[in-house]
This record gives structure tokens, C-alpha cells and sequence, in this order.
């Protein structure tokens, strides 16, 4: 193994931009997220599922101002390696116009640390959920996992998962393709089927929403951010090509990859998908004599539900095999998810590791991969153990993802604030994509931040817990954080702020 090592040069656009789809996975968090989605309330505990849609939409147009702000940095700093945030915030603080180089190392640390609490927390998040996954799927069979196998499952996925990403990025991005071919046709046809099923109506059943211009309609601006609150989650990824810098063949794949990404999956397939799944809702769906949307709030898989009710209508009562099927390919899902984030984890430690802000050894290139082995093997025994922690309750697993999320919206809130600094007294400046739009997407980052955690907390019982013991350990993590740049700058004699 050697330091001289270094990262090989072989992604074209299609390369950089399935990475990017692979973690913004559709088929995957229909599946995962669309019960939390019909059960969520207001703060006066009224319903907020029927503007599903509409706060989809809203969490898109957030997620497009925080991508025009990846973008844009991407193309400033062509250079960026598989720094992204972390680069760009040290080269926005270098800007000569500005007379702000003292803070420089600070403020690529503080990315760069709090990048970990969404990059190194999510595959574990992932892996819970795989398991999860697994568990259901056994279930269907009448098969009951005892806890100790579901825990064995997820550290097997990740060390599975640790195998492909230790590989290299061209191993991954072969995957990525396959897993992104899988989910988009089985997304596509269920979708196919639920609105055939919404026109043709062979049940003579009463749909919730009237007419499929309500589906797509707002109903109360209130539940329409309620909800956008919660879709906003599933968008994140689209910023992972800025850390393939070092091995993408252009610049230019970089920036456009990480539009590109946002507008297949979120856009497209994303908008698509939510249309049809609402527009089957209907008041014979009946779970624990909960009707409609509310059925499928309390459903464990209201995705499988619908499956099994479209296969055995229009497919001649093959609803079991046909939802099988699909919970297996939204397991691959899972899978290409898990990978994309281990990869894209392991790269922003590297460009830290070698800047002397982490430790070196986790900068260690693999003598045939290119890969940063050490980084990989870390993040998938970290992403075992959480993923073990997750799995073991709901309270347990909203907690993990609910501290994935607070390092999400920092990380992208901090971002849109360095696409300011970065520009600032410019020569090419925007007044509109380099100030008007970084700005509003740091509000929104902010603003969906604090929805998340004050809807959370007023939840009670165990989301109030879950949202606690996030709230702890992402101050601990803050905590270890000074401490560490505290004792680092001391044993290497950097300077935290540097003088004038």
C-alpha cells in the first residue's frame, strides 16, 4: 500500500450521474417512506397526506436551489479532487477579494466534520432498513426473524456493500447502472398499473382524492410544508458527484451530473411514481379498520399493499408474487443507495485525511483499486454498528436517520452560504444564481431543519425520544469535533484562525 497512489481518471457523465441516481432512489423510498408519509400530522394532529404530492414538488424546488449551488461551485472549482463542500469551503475563504484567508481552515473543518454526520450516518440508516426489508419479506412467508439474525443480516449487508465500494468507483458505477435499470422499469410498470387501475376503476371503488387533478393540487399550504419536510429526504444525493472530481474524466460531467441526477430521479421519476401511488388510494383499502390514506398510514408496507391488490385485479391474481418481486428489487435499491453514500463517505475523508484533519491513515489508497481502503473498511463497520442499532427498534431507526438528516440540511445549508462567499465581488458574478438562489436554498435548508425538529418533538413518545437522542449526538459529535481540531492543531502546530 502507498501514499502515492492516486485516483484514476475514468467517469464520463453517464458514470458521474448514475452514482447520483443510485442514492436518490425511487423505487426505494416509495416504498420505505410513503407509511410515514399517509400517517403524518399536523401540530393540531390533523392529516396532511393528501398534499403528499404538493410537498413533494416544494421539497424538489428546494433540493434544485442547493443543486444550482453544488453546480455552480463545482464548475468554479474544477479542481475540487473528492473534496466537494469540504474543498469548496476552504477555496471560498481563499477569495482574494474578500480579505477573509484566516478563516479558511476553519471553515472547511466545520464542513467537512459535519459532513460525516449525513455520509458516514445514512448507509447505516440504509442498512437498517435493508434488514427491515429482509424481515418483512420473510414475514410474508410466515417466517419471524429473531432479532439476533436481523442485526447479523445488516452487518453482513454492509460488509458486502464495504466489498463492492472497496473495488473501485468503475465497479460501483457498473452496479449503480444495473440497480438504476431494475428499479426505474419495476417503477415504472407498478405506476403503469396503479393508474390503469385509477382509469378503468374494476372495483367500482370510491378514490380519496376525486380526480386526478386533486392528487396534484394543494390543500392547506401548512401540510403542503408538513409534507415537504419529510420528501425533502428522499432528494438528497444529487450533490455526491462533487466528490468524483478526482476521478471524472471533465469538470463539466461534475456540474451537470449533479442537475442531471436531481431532474431524472426527483422530476421525473420521483413525480411519477407519488401520482400514480395516490391517484390508487381509495376508501376500500382497509387496514385495522383505518380507510384510505389513513389505512395506509398504518400499514407496515402500504406499497406492498397496493401491489398485491393491482396484481390480483389486473394481472390475474398474481398480487403475492408480484409484490414479492418488487420488495426484492427495492432491496437492490437499497443496496445501490448504501454504496453510493459509502463512496462518495469515503472520498470527502480522504481529502480531509490528506490535509492532516483526519487521520492520515485514512487517506491510504489501495496499490490496485485506487480505492481509500481504510476509509471504506471504517465506514462499513460504522455503518454496521448503526445499522445494528437501528434495526433493533422503530424508535431506534428514526433516531439514526433523524441525526442523518440534521447533518444533511447543515451540510447543504453551510454549502448555499459558501456559493455566496465564493462569489463574492466575482468578476463573473449572477446576482441571481450566485446570490438570490444559494440564499433562499440556505433558508430553506434552515427552515426545513427546523420543521423536522419541531414537528419531532411535539410528535411525543417515541418520536419525541428519537428526536432527543439525534439532538444528543449530533452535540456530541460537535463536541468531539472542537475538542479534536483543539488537540490536532497542537500536535501538527496549525493555526485554527490564521493570522493576517
Amino acid at each position: 500500500m502507498s501514499n502515492e497512489v492516486q485516483m484514476k481518471k475514468t467517469l464520463g457523465l453517464t458514470g458521474v450521474t448514475v452514482n447520483a441516481m443510485a442514492l436518490i432512489a425511487p423505487g426505494a423510498f416509495l416504498w420505505l417512506t410513503f407509511q410515514m408519509q399517509a400517517a403524518q400530522v399536523d401540530t393540531a394532529g390533523n392529516s396532511t397526506a393528501t398534499d403528499m404530492f404538493s410537498g413533494l414538488v416544494l421539497a424538489l424546488v428546494l433540493a434544485l436551489l442547493t443543486a444550482i449551488s453544488y453546480s455552480k461551485l463545482a464548475e468554479l472549482y474544477p479542481e475540487s479532487g473528492a473534496g466537494s463542500s469540504y474543498y469548496f469551503a476552504e477555496q471560498s475563504f481563499l477569495n482574494k477579494e474578500i480579505n477573509m484567508s484566516h478563516f479558511a481552515r476553519l471553515a472547511k473543518f466545520v464542513v467537512g466534520w459535519f459532513s460525516h454526520l449525513y455520509y458516514w450516518v445514512y448507509p447505516g440508516v440504509m442498512v437498517a432498513m435493508f434488514a427491515t426489508m429482509i424481515n418483512y419479506i420473510a414475514g410474508q412467508f410466515g417466517i419471524t426473524l429473531p432479532l439476533l439474525v436481523q442485526i447479523l443480516i445488516a452487518v453482513v449487508f454492509s460488509f458486502i456493500t464495504g466489498a463492492v465500494a472497496l473495488r473501485g468507483i468503475n465497479g460501483s458505477t457498473v452496479t449503480a447502472i444495473i440497480i438504476n435499470v431494475i428499479q426505474i422499469v419495476s417503477l415504472v410498470f407498478i405506476t403503469v398499473l396503479a393508474l390503469i387501475y385509477r382509469t378503468s376503476n374494476p372495483e367500482h371503488v370510491v378514490f380519496v382524492h376525486p380526480s386526478m387533478v386533486d392528487v396534484i393540487m394543494p390543500h392547506s399550504m401548512s401540510a403542503v410544508v408538513f409534507q415537504a419536510t419529510i420528501a425533502i429526504l428522499l432528494l438528497v444525493g444529487f450533490e455526491t458527484t462533487t466528490a468524483l472530481g478526482a476521478e471524472s474524466k471533465s469538470p463539466k460531467h461534475i456540474s451537470r451530473g449533479v442537475i442531471l441526477s436531481l431532474i431524472i430521479q426527483g422530476l421525473i421519476f420521483y413525480l411519477f411514481e407519488y401520482f400514480g401511488a395516490n391517484a390508487w388510494i381509495n376508501n376500500s383499502y382497509v387496514v385495522d379498520k383505518h380507510i384510505g390514506l389513513d389505512a395506509a398510514g398504518a400499514s407496515g408496507a402500504p406499497i406492498g399493499d397496493m401491489v398485491k391488490n393491482l396484481g390480483d385485479v389486473l394481472l390475474h391474481n398474481s398480487g403475492f408474487a408480484l409484490m414479492i418481486l418488487v420488495a426484492i428489487t427495492v432491496g437492490i435499491a437499497i443496496f445501490g443507495t448504501t454504496l453510493a453514500c459509502m463512496n462518495t463517505g469515503v472520498r470527502v475523508t480522504y481529502a480531509m485525511s490528506k490535509d492532516n484533519e483526519v487521520p492520515s491513515v485514512l487517506g491510504i489508497l489501495h496499490h490496485r483499486h485506487a480505492t481509500p481502503h481504510n476509509g471504506v473498511w471504517a465506514i462499513t463497520v460504522a455503518s454496521a454498528i448503526i445499522g445494528g442499532i437501528g434495526v433493533i427498534s422503530i424508535k431506534n431507526l428514526t433516531a439514526v436517520t433523524l441525526l442523518s438528516n440534521v447533518g444533511t440540511f447543515i451540510l447543504y445549508g453551510m454549502t448555499c452560504l459558501i456559493t455566496v462567499v465564493a462569489f463574492l465581488r466575482h468578476p463573473q458574478q449572477n446576482k441571481f444564481t450566485h446570490v438570490v438562489v444559494p440564499i433562499l436554498g440556505f433558508l430553506a435548508n434552515l427552515g426545513m431543519l427546523l420543521a423536522v425538529i419541531y414537528l419531532s418533538i411535539l410528535g411525543g413518545g417515541d418520536t419525541r425520544a428519537a428526536a432527543l437522542m439525534a439532538i444528543v449526538a449530533a452535540v456530541v459529535w460537535t463536541v468531539v469535533g472542537v475538542v479534536y481540531l483543539i488537540s490536532n492543531s497542537k500536535a501538527t502546530d496549525q493555526k485554527i484562525i490564521a493570522k493576517v
